[in-house]
């Protein structure tokens, strides 16, 4: 059964032929065709142009057509950066930063990650998947049709890998396109407290070769950054994870001038997320790599943390990708329509460019940009209806309205 959306007042993102990425001053511009029609066809983008284009189609075809008169099409938001896999809130948490406590201070306290780490040890893979899938319907509602998720709470063997079993399962089970990311380094558990080289060669030796034996995650990611993991151990973790076919995936600059981005860059990592700390040798060893850099201004918002100069990354040349940072503790939210806004009014990002950076760029992030991120012919149907809205600037404007109608995932509506 094929889908005709006809009378689109505007259908945005549209794209000949997939690109790689959005960068610099390309970041400004959104193709996009005014009074459109859009066809649907077996899960697919079919076909789309101007109603003065629509083909004649014959009686005996079988189209289901939508008049949309008013309305507005996008792609669906790609989430390249999400732990949207754990167990319970940490609200108190929230608490403590009201009252004055920095990330580092909660940390050594004990809460964090590590708090995390312990109530996921608790969890079975039953309660996690449905909590995750809740949180899943949820996002999807919220426009996002492709996400990725990490491990990074189990922090042992045993619970690193009952993470990913989880997040294959929903892969199976949920109409969204989900990339898994083996966050083993993502803290060091306290058993291994003043012995952390030693939890780096577990990870190497022990949780690395079990998650590819199962074929459990698509890409390997380490959190390096101040009082977390070192370039050094970094290093030894993605050289390792590469043996292994994984392409790495890396927290870094969050904290502090990290180096975390030098050593992504150097092993071809596909992003290099947070990025708050940003100078011009950082800028320097992005340009002209493979990797994307990407910004979480959810967390930023949160932990009320220095903004990353994003205008001046993209004025260097570079392209931008936007993600939600969903996790219990630092970005309680997969609203990407709301991280647009954030990129609009924190980052003084232009409606076109965070539109740019949270689908067709956070698309690259994720590994998909040749199915995701675009109207194209050929790519994977992932789109939203928005309401009557009056332009598409409305959208990161209007940042707390609901101003979607319709979400359809892999050519059906959810």
């Amino acid at each position: 059964m094929k889908t005709l959306f006809t009378n689109i007042k505007m259908l945005i993102q549209v794209e000949k032929s997939p690109v790689k990425w959005v960068a610099g001053n390309n970041m400004s511009k959104l193709p996009c065709i005014e009074d459109a029609f859009l066809l649907v066809d077996e899960g697919l983008i079919k076909d789309f142009g101007s109603m003065k284009q629509l083909p004649h189609f014959d009686d005996s075809e079988s189209i289901i057509e939508l008049d949309v008169t008013g309305r507005m099409i996008l792609p669906s938001f790609c989430d390249s950066h999400t732990h949207l896999v754990y167990a319970g809130s940490r609200e108190i948490e929230y608490v403590d930063k009201i009252k004055g406590l920095s990330y580092e201070e909660i940390a050594k306290r004990g809460g964090g990650i590590l708090n995390s780490v312990k109530r996921l040890h608790l969890a079975t893979e039953d309660e996690l998947y449905d909590s995750a899938m809740e949180r899943l319907h949820e996002i999807a509602g919220f426009g996002t049709g492709a996400v990725e998720i990490k491990s990074g709470y189990g922090l042992s063997t045993e619970n690193e890998v009952k993470m990913l079993r989880v997040i294959k399962r929903l892969k199976e089970t949920t109409p969204l396109e989900i990339k898994a990311t083996f966050l083993g380094a993502h803290a060091v558990p306290t058993e291994f407290k003043g012995r952390q080289s030693e939890y780096v060669d577990l990870i190497i030796n022990e949780m690395i070769p079990q998650v590819a034996d199962e074929k459990l995650a698509d890409y390997i990611d380490v959190f390096c950054d101040k009082g977390f993991f070192t370039p050094d151990e970094t290093e030894r973790i993605l050289s390792a994870g590469i043996k292994y076919g994984l392409r790495g995936k890396i927290h870094a600059n969050e904290l502090d001038f990290s180096g975390g981005i030098q050593v992504g860059v150097k092993y071809g990592a596909l992003s290099v997320d947070h990025l708050e700390f940003v100078g011009d040798a950082e800028i320097n060893a992005l340009l002209g790599s493979d990797t994307m850099p990407t910004i979480l201004p959810g967390a930023a918002f949160f932990l009320n943390m220095p903004f990353s100069p994003v205008r001046k990354m993209m004025d260097a040349g570079l392209p931008i990708a936007l993600a939600s940072d969903f996790n219990p503790g630092s970005s309680p939210s997969g609203n990407m329509k709301f991280i647009m806004s954030l990129g609009c009014i924190n980052y003084k990002m232009t409606p076109e460019e965070v539109i740019n950076a949270s689908t067709i760029n956070s698309a690259y992030a994720m590994g998909i940009q040749e199915t995701h991120g675009s109207i194209c012919r050929g790519k994977v149907a992932n789109l939203y209806v928005t309401t009557q809205i009056p332009s598409f600037e409305y959208l990161p404007y209007a940042y707390t309205s609901n101003l979607i109608e319709e979400v359809m995932l892999n050519g059906e509506f959810i």
